[in-house]
């Protein structure tokens, strides 16, 4: 058995970041940069006010109360098309281009209005309520990095700096297939003996939320022949992920079926729990992880292990989301093996708190559904008390 650590690594190692293409903006929230997205336009492009009021020079309006003469207005979107002169002013709203030879804004609060004159009641400074061209960004500016996953903030950056195509890493295509003969889909009549397939739609939807692009290859039944037809079946994708058939068994044929096939195992076995059985490999030229067929220990393995493949598909870093927390209950000394316990946290005066669920029994789906974390435990960790620190791995 090898750590998880170096099982991890090995399984990064074998991949390499999809090519890029070109999309629009529109389509680009959630999407992974393959080169920097910079900035074609500057923001502010020149100077604007940053309220309704009348655009002077402050030299005019030092002492107050003071008559200048209104010369004319700047909306946004209608710049004053002249330049502003000794004693006047020009009415200026929210948004609209300072005009030449004004240097500041009076809010209109602080002034009284009449005919094509305006007194300025407040002194004027220089440079007062005038957002400088170029304040949020200029032109040239990277405003995504390559790498970046793009929220719809970004989007929302890159639309203002006149971004309306980007290049992003192509979406990876994982397919998946479950292998079994006790193996029904919900809502189909049961087999003699027979579960509901359902670690495949939660392994589905992760693969989705982490940026790849599912593709369900349904279900195989326990035959060398069925199995064997995996290599054509899933041709034409970045990576194939197996559920079951990784364990030791008359039944667990997937290395028997896809051997002839070309199939070449790099490892299997982790020291870990719940997921001990994992296969890595290459099929052909394809990456090949088999996850457990159990449900929890396939989905707490994809969380370990297929999300951090996808990541290095899609050149980024993998966000792990582990924290520190308070046990609420003690712990027994941990075995050779490195443990994930589901649990379920609380915020006590400030502080996060974590506690193992009793029975950890990797069949029970409802566990892992009720957990919103797992505490991570190191292979010989020793015993614990309550109140002692542990490291947590956050699902959500």
């Amino acid at each position: 058995m090898i750590s998880v650590a170096e099982a991890e690594a090995r399984i990064v190692a074998a991949f390499r970041p999809t090519n890029p293409e070109t999309i629009s903006i529109g389509e680009a929230a959630g999407r992974v940069l393959a080169a920097d997205a910079v900035a074609k336009f500057s923001q502010p492009p020149a100077p604007v006010s940053s309220m309704d009021g009348y655009a002077v020079r402050a030299a005019d309006a030092a002492n107050v109360p003071i008559t200048l003469r209104v010369t004319g207005s700047s909306p946004a979107g209608h710049p004053f098309t002249g330049k502003l002169g000794a004693g006047e002013a020009v009415r200026i709203f929210t948004g609209g281009v300072v005009p030449d030879g004004a240097d500041s804004i009076v809010i209109q609060e602080n002034t009284d209005a009449s005919g094509d004159k305006v007194t300025i009641k407040t002194a004027a400074k220089s440079g007062q309520h005038i957002r400088k061209a170029g304040l949020d960004f200029t032109k040239g500016d990277v405003l995504a990095p390559a790498g970046r996953k793009l929220t719809a903030r970004d989007v929302s950056l890159l639309a203002a700096g006149d971004v309306a195509e980007v290049s992003v890493r192509r979406k990876p295509i994982v397919a998946f297939v479950a292998t079994g003969d006790e193996l029904s889909r919900p809502g189909e009549p049961r087999k003699p003996g027979g579960i509901v397939a359902s670690s495949g739609y939660g392994l589905e939807a992760m693969i989705a939320r982490w940026g790849a692009a599912p593709r369900d290859l349904g279900i195989l039944p326990d035959t060398v022949d069925a199995i064997s037809k995996i290599s054509d079946i899933a041709k034409d994708t970045d990576l194939i992920v197996t559920l079951g058939g990784a364990s030791v068994g008359d039944h667990d044929l997937v290395q028997k079926a896809l051997g002839p096939q070309g199939f070449a195992l790099d490892f299997w076995k982790i020291a870990m729990r719940p997921g001990k059985p994992l296969i890595f490999g290459k099929l052909g030229d394809t990456p090949l992880l088999g996850l457990p067929g159990n449900p929890v220990s396939s989905l707490v393995c994809a969380m370990l292990f297929l999300k951090p493949a996808i990541a290095a598909l899609l050149g980024t870093e993998t966000d792990v989301a582990l924290r520190s927390a308070k046990l609420l209950r003690d712990l027994h000394q941990n075995d050779q093996r490195q443990d994930y316990l589901r649990a379920r946290t609380e915020v006590r005066d400030g502080e996060l708190y974590v506690e193992a669920f009793d029975v950890q029994d990797s069949s029970m789906q409802r566990i892992l559904a009720q957990s919103d974390a797992l505490i991570v435990r190191t292979p010989l960790a020793p015993p614990l008390k309550a109140g002692e620190p542990v490291t947590i791995l956050m699902l959500e």
